[in-house]
């Protein structure tokens, strides 16, 4: 099992909009995200920032990534939390991954 920890900024005037939708996600959009082996899935908001933890259980990480990319669920779900947020990234990278620096089971 790899954690990931990630950031990304989000827009002042979007917060309750990006609050309101994570209460009821897409249809299928939380199943693709445990079918590409993504467990205990987490964001936080501190500010204007959000924060997310989840732990990947797969053996091929990219694999996963672009079998989420390729769902229409996902990408519909995507078109409209996207424009909450503001990448903090270069060359259309999104959530930046934070490095974990402790850990205690």
């Amino acid at each position: 099992m790899q954690r990931y920890e990630q950031i990304i900024k989000i827009k002042k005037e979007k917060i309750t909009e990006y609050k309101k939708l994570h209460q009821n996600p897409y249809s299928g959009v939380c199943e693709m995200i445990k079918e590409c082996n993504i467990q205990n899935y987490s964001i936080y908001l501190f500010g204007e920032y959000l924060f997310a933890y989840f732990e990947y259980i797969g053996t091929d990480f990219k694999a996963d990534m672009e079998k989420m990319a390729q769902d229409k669920n996902t990408q519909k779900w995507w078109k409209v939390t996207d424009p909450c947020q503001i990448s903090l990234g270069y060359a259309g990278q999104k959530w930046l991954d934070m490095e974990e620096v402790f850990h205690l089971d």
